[in-house]
């Protein structure tokens, strides 16, 4: 599991929608009184516009105190923020999953659809960056790059695209950033959930 004890973060600057969808999160499950108390705790305004450009200190501070306050690790917020925030976006932005038959479609898709099409919604925006590769027996290795290093990040968008396409996802990280690797590598497995 990676450490985050030793984040490094970017200069860059985050679309107002990741604001928009972990409020979102945390007020459904937690009622908007925790919501307003994480923004006093940052000292943060929330004011976020969907198109607005934020600095990545807003999103690291309100990770920490939600972290604190809801009793997970920062690795275990972010995934459950990226896993519940996929079905927002599955309303919101339907057309980048039409066409899908299935979460591995999906997720191979970020490079060559869903990012260029970010780019045009959103100018300027900063998105990792993926890599793919098959691995015999089924399973997808998944690069990851970014500054923000948000690899639980990516970790939950990924589940959630598993629960969107009713499918379970096995996912292990072979190497981390924050373990002092220069990129993340993780071996997911997708399967069809049984159903009862």
């Amino acid at each position: 599991m990676p450490n985050y004890n030793k984040t490094s973060r970017g200069s860059n600057e985050m679309k107002g929608i990741v604001f928009n969808l972990l409020e979102e999160v945390v007020i459904r499950h937690y009622g908007e009184n925790t919501w307003d108390a994480l923004l006093d705790d940052t000292g943060l305004t929330g004011a976020y516009t969907s198109l607005g450009s934020y600095p990545d200190d807003d999103i690291y501070k309100l990770v920490g105190v939600a972290s604190k306050a809801l009793n997970l690790s920062t690795f275990d917020l972010l995934r459950w923020f990226g896993r519940e925030a996929m079905p927002l976006m599955a309303t919101r932005y339907p057309a980048y999953f039409q066409g899908h038959a299935a979460a591995r479609e999906f997720v191979l898709s970020v490079n060559s659809i869903i990012h260029p099409e970010v780019r045009k919604v959103y100018p300027g925006a900063d998105v990792p960056t993926f890599g793919f590769r098959d691995e015999p027996g089924g399973a997808l290795l998944m690069e990851y790059r970014s500054a923000r290093r948000l690899c639980a990040l990516a970790q939950g968008f990924v589940e959630g695209a598993g629960d969107q396409f009713g499918e379970s996802v096995e996912f292990e990280h072979l190497k981390c950033m924050h373990n002092g690797d220069a990129s993340c590598l993780c071996r997911i497995t997708f399967a069809a959930s049984r159903r009862d």
